[in-house]
């Protein structure tokens, strides 16, 4: 959903010119010309929609690049549950997707794919495992409601102990947890 917000731009003479701003979370209730003090009608409207704009992230949304960040976690894990499976029934093919490994960069999913498909008629058909590996895990064991939980809880209780911390630090009250004799 792509929401924008009525916003006046300042020109050089201290006039105003409405332009719009992308994904606008804070309603724009109204904007007052400096020179005659009069209200632009298309402002008073409020934003289209509730998401809050967060900028620095191009044409994508900070979404896209936790999407991103994720696809390459689970060819982390795919690679790793495939070292597994290998180590306990095909050591040489083991020891080759280890030596490549450790050569080459898990950072980038697409990259290490890329050159693990193109290395060796071996390696091939292993990135194509861990393709439907990685495919697999994402579509039927990765816990996605468990993410959303833990993300809320950790970002909370995060929160809440940095302001806990703060403040003890701020009004000089001695902590009861940390003063045990």
């Amino acid at each position: 959903m792509e929401c924008s917000v009525v916003l006046p731009l300042q020109t050089g003479a201290g006039g105003a010119v409405v332009g719009t701003r992308p994904r606008g979370g804070v309603p724009v209730q109204a904007f007052w010309r400096a020179d005659r003090r009069r209200r632009f009608a298309s402002a008073v409207a409020p934003a289209r929609c509730s998401k809050m704009y967060v900028p620095g992230f191009g044409e994508g949304s900070p979404e896209r690049k936790a999407a991103t960040n994720l696809q390459h976690f689970f060819n982390y894990v795919a690679v790793r549950v495939v070292l597994a499976q290998l180590e306990s029934y095909n050591r040489e093919a083991y020891y080759e997707l280890k030596e490549f490994v450790s050569r080459t960069s898990l950072n980038d999913a697409e990259i290490f794919c890329k050159k693990l498909i193109r290395e060796s008629p071996r390696l091939k058909g292993l990135a194509m495992r861990i393709l439907e590996v990685r495919s697999a895990y994402v579509k039927r064991d990765f816990e996605w409601d468990n993410l959303k939980k833990l993300s809320f809880k950790m970002v909370d209780d995060s929160n809440t102990k940095l302001m806990r911390d703060y403040v003890l630090e701020v009004s000089h009250i001695e902590d009861e947890n940390h003063n045990i004799k």
